[in-house]
């Protein structure tokens, strides 16, 4: 009996005795300090160094000569070479077309003929002449012949016949050979204009001709540019390098050597560009053997620069912003941002002066968030950054 009162006596003091553990708040856990996450940063040694300038601009291939070629003489075109067709090339005084030369033949005889009356005239003179000085002295006469005497107005008009005869024969052989149309230099036909049995004048144009010896490129240079190259100016100033490369796209890889040779005397209003020339020897390849220019193929022109002395070059990935990189410093190994005011930029890398100093080490690798002071750990590049042949502003 006394056991089945005690029974629910324990279970109920059991009971309250849970509750109150139960009301005990607990006691929250201290936090643990996490480790420090160290980024890993790809890092290249600054050193100074001599950087070349190279200016790119772009510009289309001209010749230097494009004339029209007419004839000096009327007549009808018999002949039209091979070498006078589209696109053909030719040499200097080669014969391109040729004139029907009859009417000019008749000319040259009837020249000769007159040129050999003449000089039969001035023969009979001079024999007159002569025997007339003889009469004069045969007849003893002390005075000297008078110039009638001795026909010296006849002997003058008969030279001047031969001379007239001489310069109209001279005359009809120019002429006639005025019939065959020849190349004035070293070219190529643009495009002809006649063709066979064409009456033509003494200035109908027969067809359009362009120089191959060389060709010119005119490139426009912004203000910027100008102040990292030195121009020629005079005829006896050292011409500047040029490398020309196809603006066509596809790819052509081919490089041409090129030579700035001058510049325009004036500034574009508009642009405010200076425009140069680049010359470049023999465009078509006939003696190189190269790929050729053609007239009027666009091109991109890397022109040699100045020598910018004592800089750094970084390579434009390790930027972060608008010109600001980060540096490790050591022996910490942290973060230091900084802004660099570059000299002279590229679509690979920035040229910059001041501010930075020999032996640093610049990070190249894009960290997603990095503050002044943040850890990392550097992993020294075996590539260090160095000036590419060919640069613009």
């Amino acid at each position: 009996m006394l056991l089945r009162f005690l029974i629910p006596v324990f279970i109920l003091i059991a009971g309250a005795i849970a509750a109150w553990r139960l009301g005990i708040p607990a006691e929250s856990p201290k936090p643990q300090p996490a480790p420090p996450l160290v980024m890993k940063t790809e890092v290249v040694q600054l050193q100074r160094s001599d950087y070349p300038v190279r200016l790119e601009s772009q510009g289309s291939v001209r010749a230097h000569y494009t004339t029209t070629i007419t004839p000096q003489v009327e007549g009808i075109v018999i002949a039209i070479h091979e070498r006078f067709e589209d696109g053909a090339f030719f040499a200097k005084d080669a014969i391109l077309a040729e004139l029907d030369p009859a009417d000019f033949q008749l000319a040259v005889a009837t020249a000769e003929s007159r040129l050999a009356r003449a000089e039969a005239v001035l023969i009979q003179e001079e024999a007159r002449a002569k025997q007339a000085r003889l009469n004069w002295q045969d007849l003893g006469y002390d005075e000297a012949p008078s110039d009638l005497v001795l026909r010296v107005p006849q002997l003058k008009e008969a030279k001047s016949g031969v001379a007239a005869a001489q310069a109209d024969l001279a005359q009809a052989l120019r002429n006639l050979e005025r019939t065959k149309i020849r190349a004035p230099f070293d070219g190529r036909v643009q495009r002809r204009e006649v063709g066979l049995g064409q009456a033509v004048g003494a200035s109908t144009p027969l067809g359009q001709v362009f120089a191959t010896d060389f060709a010119e490129i005119r490139l426009p240079l912004t203000p910027r540019q100008l102040e990292f190259v030195r121009l020629p100016s005079r005829p006896d100033d050292p011409a500047l390098e040029v490398v020309l490369t196809d603006a066509l796209g596809g790819k052509n890889s081919t490089q041409w050597k090129a030579s700035l040779v001058r510049t325009e005397g004036a500034i574009d209003e508009s642009s405010r560009e200076l425009f140069v020339i680049a010359r470049i020897e023999d465009p078509f390849g006939l003696i190189s053997g190269q790929p050729p220019l053609r007239i009027g193929q666009p091109v991109r022109a890397s022109i040699q620069g100045v020598v910018l002395k004592e800089v750094f070059v970084l390579p434009r990935h390790a930027l972060r912003g608008v010109n600001r990189v980060y540096l490790v410093e050591r022996p910490q190994n942290s973060i230091r941002r900084i802004l660099v005011d570059p000299v002279w930029t590229t679509t690979e890398e920035l040229v910059v002066r001041d501010g930075l100093e020999a032996g640093q080490w610049l990070s190249v690798t894009r960290l997603p968030y990095a503050p002044d002071g943040a850890p990392v750990e550097p992993i020294e590049s075996q590539a260090a950054a160095s000036p590419s042949p060919a640069s613009k502003f």
